[in-house]
């Protein structure tokens, strides 16, 4: 089994991590979520030189596990090139990664629940949130091959989803805001400051799901009207027989108009690869796989 995959294996694992796949899974069929922004990402410099992760408990051994999860993502962060993670090099810093760290917080994922017998302050779930040295984070680029990326577009996501009979415009309010935290999270990990459309600017612009396989130009005006640079235009549509989603997208940026592919995923899955490849693309770091 590659490097690469076991980390992907290690990130994976964890009831709580399950549990919040499920959740999130349930919100596309129709349950209420809080409206994110109209914008989101990281563009506040120092954000970038933050991440978070998923522990269970406050306890040292949990955190040095988290450091170099968090750290592997601040790279990819700063740099915006999502082919760090098998980069033979990387495994060198991740077991430094403790040096880098300049501070460390924690959220409570279930703050205001009651903490039970059998499930006591120990193995609790926690964000644990890490703040890295800019300057150490920058030399350890350099050392391999890449630097930060500065200039960061904002970028419109318009999303079609599909599944079954029903199809829409994913939006950041009304009826269809469905999974729209989940990517405000995902572009935030990746550092890429996104525009989700609310159900008023659909109307304005009379935006339809048919209308995401049209004229690419038209849907980067679009965006413009929307306070964004570019579109990132995207359908997500499940396939029964894979229990799963099969994810496309397009982005125009470059001098070139770029298009990937990603299938039997969650949507969160989908929404870190639209992410990383929107990333990968407008660092100048080639096309995603």
């Amino acid at each position: 089994m590659s490097r690469s995959r076991d980390r992907c294996l290690k990130r994976s694992r964890g009831w709580w991590q399950a549990l919040i796949a499920n959740v999130c899974g349930a919100m596309f069929m129709g349950l209420a979520v809080a409206p994110t922004p109209s914008s989101a990402g990281s563009e506040n410099s120092d954000d970038l030189y933050q991440a978070r992760t998923i522990v269970t408990g406050q306890g040292e051994e949990n955190r040095l596990r988290g450091f170099p999860v968090c750290f592997e993502d601040v790279l990819i962060k700063v740099s915006g090139d999502p082919r760090l993670i098998s980069d033979p090099h990387l495994e060198s810093l991740e077991a430094r990664a403790r040096t880098f760290v300049v501070s460390f917080d924690y959220h409570d994922r279930m703050a205001g629940l009651p903490t039970h017998d059998e499930q006591g302050t120990r193995d609790r779930p926690y964000d644990l949130i890490v703040h890295f040295d800019r300057d150490k984070i920058d030399a350890a680029l350099r050392s391999l091959g890449l630097m930060p990326w500065t200039r960061r577009p904002r970028v419109a996501m318009l999303l079609g989803m599909k599944q079954a009979a029903a199809s829409y415009v994913l939006t950041r309010d009304g009826d269809h805001a469905g999974p729209s935290d989940s990517l405000a999270a995902a572009a935030d990990r990746r550092g890429v400051p996104i525009v989700i459309p609310s159900t008023r600017d659909l109307l304005t612009h009379g935006l339809t799901f048919e209308d995401l396989l049209g004229d690419m130009a038209r849907l980067d005006g679009i965006a413009r009207a929307l306070g964004a640079d570019l579109a990132l235009v995207g359908q997500l549509i499940w396939v029964e027989q894979e229990l799963g989603w099969a994810g496309s997208w397009s982005l125009a940026a470059s001098g070139g108009l770029h298009h990937w592919h990603i299938r039997g995923v969650t949507f969160d899955e989908a929404f870190r690869n639209a992410a990383g490849g929107s990333a990968q693309i407008l660092s100048g770091h080639g096309d995603p796989k």
